[in-house]
């Protein structure tokens, strides 16, 4: 009796025929053996026809072509050198359709081809990689919050105005012919929704038209941005940490197979989860920068370079707190024993990976946030949420995490491009 399997269940049939419903990813003969490698979408496995035992069978398997769409059945059995544990010893091949002139072949192509043909790009077997542990990150982080009694609510994505009063928006013309935006954060609506639920956060798409072009950047990337009643700065940071660290612990568990096939180093990642991340404050940060010989003022935002020097000094994800209220957004709490500093705090990842998480404590008391928005020009557009101090405001803080740097640093990639199906770049909207 043959039975329909998926690769990823191959293991409970051995010694079993199955059926499985692919493609070929590729192939090779030795003359008297034939080794098709099939996908299924759920993982790779290698099958074998031996020419001896089906010489109609072998010239077939012969004949296949790249991505050709196909039905195999064979003998499950256990193999230690493949790289899925199994092996199947193929009876016979149903072709479904034939690709003719696939253009991704095992030479190596640039960056542009690849990107250019990213819809069978996704096929490899590294990118399946990056987009399962992609999945599953998705379900770490909301089997965190889910289980720690957070609600999703989900803000709008077309604004009025945006979260920071920055100049990176998408503008767009709304029904009645005013002004809108594609959001870049929904926080400021979820501190709304926090005074309702007490716990909350959004996942969802971000759009910011800035106009960089490094491998940390894209024009259009997804976030997950909690917010919390009653949470205040410390809190908040212990909540990124376990956070993070329950995340990190989901793939080590889940995703043995697609972390080897990107050939990550997992004890890096081990020790994330079993150490405690450093704190250090912004004028810390200067200083160490400053002392390995890095000219960097007090007051400047940090780059690419400063922040990799950082992590590097820690060799993990490491909290820089407390920063120049002149350098963050409005909204920021200032520190009761500095007002000139904020109880904020960007999580910096290591390897290289920078900022991956923004948070802070958000001021609660109205005629504070009256004048910071003042400050900045704000109108009238923010009127609903300076409402929100007037009327049952408590201490509150948030975090927002984006999701493909975050992905990256744990796929151990040298660009977030790979990290989303179809991504945006500055120079890149094609397909």
């Amino acid at each position: 009796m043959t039975t329909k399997a998926t690769i990823a269940q191959i293991g409970r049939h051995v010694d079993q025929e199955v059926l499985i419903e692919g493609w070929l990813w590729n192939k090779r003969s030795s003359g008297k053996i034939a080794f098709l490698n099939v996908r299924d979408g759920t993982g790779f496995i290698q099958g074998v026809v031996v020419k001896e035992e089906a010489p109609e069978l072998f010239e077939l398997a012969k004949s296949l072509t790249q991505e050709s769409s196909i039905r195999v059945t064979g003998k499950v059995r256990a193999e230690e050198r493949a790289a899925s544990g199994y092996e199947l010893n193929i009876t016979g091949v149903e072709v479904v359709s034939n690709t003719i002139d696939y253009p991704i072949t095992p030479k190596e192509h640039g960056v542009d081809f690849l990107m250019d043909n990213r819809h069978l790009w996704i096929r490899s077997p590294r990118q399946r990689a990056v987009l399962k542990i992609r999945a599953e990150i998705i379900r770490g982080m909301r089997d965190f919050l889910d289980s720690n009694g957070f609600t999703q609510v989900d803000p709008p994505i077309i604004t009025p105005s945006s979260a920071e009063g920055t100049t990176n928006l998408f503008e767009i013309e709304y029904v009645n012919g005013e002004k809108a935006y594609l959001s870049q954060s929904g926080q400021l609506y979820m501190e709304a929704a926090a005074l309702a639920l007490g716990k909350v956060y959004s996942f969802g798409p971000t759009f910011r038209a800035e106009k960089s072009k490094t491998r940390k950047h894209m024009i259009e990337f997804w976030m997950i941005e909690p917010e919390m009643a009653y949470i205040e700065h410390a809190e908040n940071m212990a909540i990124q940490e376990a956070f993070v660290k329950h995340t990190i612990r989901h793939i080590l568990d889940n995703c043995q197979q697609e972390l080897k096939a990107l050939q990550r180093d997992v004890a890096a990642l081990e020790r994330v989860v079993s150490e405690k991340f450093p704190v250090i404050t912004y004028e810390e940060a200067v200083k160490i920068l400053n002392e390995k010989g890095i000219e960097f003022a007090y007051g400047e935002d940090f780059g690419a370079p400063h922040e990799t020097e950082l992590t590097n000094h820690f060799d993990l994800p490491v909290f820089v707190e407390k920063w120049p209220a002149q350098i963050k957004a409005f909204y920021m709490q200032p520190d009761p024993e500095n007002p000139n500093l904020v109880l904020g705090a960007d999580l910096l990842a290591p390897e290289g990976y920078g900022e991956i998480i923004g948070g802070s404590q958000r001021i609660h008391d109205h005629d504070l946030l009256k004048s910071r928005m003042e400050e900045h020009g704000l109108g009238e557009s923010y009127a609903w949420y300076l409402d929100l101090r007037k009327y049952g405001s408590v201490p509150h803080s948030g975090f927002g995490i984006g999701l493909e740097r975050t992905i990256s640093w744990i796929c151990g990639l040298d660009h977030v491009r790979e990290t989303i199906m179809m991504p945006r770049l500055l120079y890149r909207l094609y397909p």
